[in-house]
């Protein structure tokens, strides 16, 4: 029975810990928070925690909120090196013919994709963002294939672009408060953006333009990070904001509200909701693991990494995890990359936050004859 019951207990180790996914169910619905667009979304950054939604998947045309797959498509495309900030965009006359939200580009103008990049997020430049298009791609058609491939690595269900700008609503451009939120959480994962989409006030064409940030959530929300504001008569006011504190960062949708005042108001309170209620909790120890040993392997043992995420979002602020390492005292070779070792238990308060497996971080091969000979060899001598 003691044999039955360890080999019971060592399969149980090396089976995978399987969740929920954290994003799968938010934790708060429409009665619970008083916003007044028709749909909405919170999301935590770090986790993808959905903490709020309101008509989330409700397909609906963002006007200019899509350039936050334009955006993201030009950071990408700077971070691997196929683009430089410093590089020369000379715009076309298709970029310089576009109107609505723009800088007023002239054919062949020349500007850097730093201003490029600046004129998109500060004051959504549609000019601007068909000039990038054709830059980075060739032309906006090809662009947006980009745009929508990367929608659908992203999980963006409910989105199909037509139109890198926004500025057209033919039937077939459309996105969700819940997808605008996936491709936000993945756009300020690049620090780099930033640098733009926090700008208040700025100027191009050495100080003679000058540009003031739509999102006046910028100016006004403590600790706001961006990220896009939208606007057409078929879209009405739409907003993607993100604003960080003490570590935490929230991405607050708000599609189709009734006025900038009315959806800057929404935003408002769902990233209070997050900021007051909900706090990060690592879900791994602050002191390093330690290893396993490995038995008949070419090494004595196998270093160890955690699986899963690295944080839990967890209601309720100023609580102190603990930690409980449960691991296998030694693992017989070969051992491969990835095979579960163990698990981690997160509590608060006595309630389970998490159960984390701990895996190998590499691989141990197996002692072959020789190997085992040498090794045998040597304890005799050691004798």
């Amino acid at each position: 029975m003691k044999k039955l019951l360890a080999i019971g207990i060592l399969f149980a180790l090396c089976l995978p810990v399987l969740s929920v996914p954290a994003s799968a169910e938010a934790w708060l619905k429409d009665d619970d928070v008083a916003i007044a667009a028709p749909s909405a979304v919170l999301m935590e950054k770090e986790t993808g925690r959905l903490v709020y939604e309101k008509n989330s998947h409700e397909r609906l045309f963002p006007a200019s909120v899509t350039k936050v797959m334009t955006m993201l498509l030009i950071v990408e495309d700077i971070e691997s090196g196929k683009a430089r900030l410093s590089d020369t965009v000379t715009a076309s006359e298709r970029a310089a013919s576009f109107g609505g939200s723009c800088v007023y580009l002239e054919a062949g103008e020349q500007m850097s994709v730093s201003d490029m990049l600046k004129c998109i997020a500060v004051v959504s430049a549609n000019d601007c963002a068909v000039a990038m298009a054709e830059h980075l791609s060739g032309s906006e058609s090809l662009f947006v294939d980009r745009m929508n491939k990367r929608a659908e690595e992203l999980g963006m269900k409910d989105s199909h672009f037509t139109n890198c700008s926004g500025l057209f609503d033919d039937g077939d451009h459309y996105t969700s408060a819940y997808d605008v939120a996936l491709m936000s959480r993945e756009l300020i994962k690049h620090d780099m953006i930033k640098d733009f989409t926090t700008i208040w006030m700025d100027s191009i064409r050495d100080g003679e333009f000058e540009l003031s940030n739509t999102n006046k959530l910028v100016h006004r929300y403590p600790g706001c990070t961006g990220l896009k504001t939208g606007y057409t008569s078929a879209s009405m006011y739409c907003l993607s904001a993100t604003a960080e504190r003490d570590g935490v960062e929230y991405i607050a949708v708000v599609m189709h509200g009734e006025s900038s005042e009315s959806r800057n108001r929404d935003a408002q309170t769902l990233l209070d909701v997050g900021f007051a209620n909900y706090s990060l909790c690592s879900l791994q120890m602050e002191q390093p693991l330690p290893e396993v040993k490995v038995e008949l392997g070419r090494a004595d043992s196998v270093a160890l990494e955690y699986g899963g995420e690295a944080y839990a979002l967890v209601e309720g602020k100023g609580r102190t995890p603990e930690y409980a390492l449960a691991l296998r005292k030694s693992v017989q070779a070969p051992v491969k990359a990835g095979d579960t070792l163990g698990e981690l238990t997160v509590s608060i308060n006595g309630r389970t936050v998490e159960t984390v497996p701990i895996l190998a971080a590499e691989d141990v091969e197996r002692l072959g004859f020789f190997g085992l000979f040498r090794r045998l060899g040597g304890s005799l001598f050691a004798l």
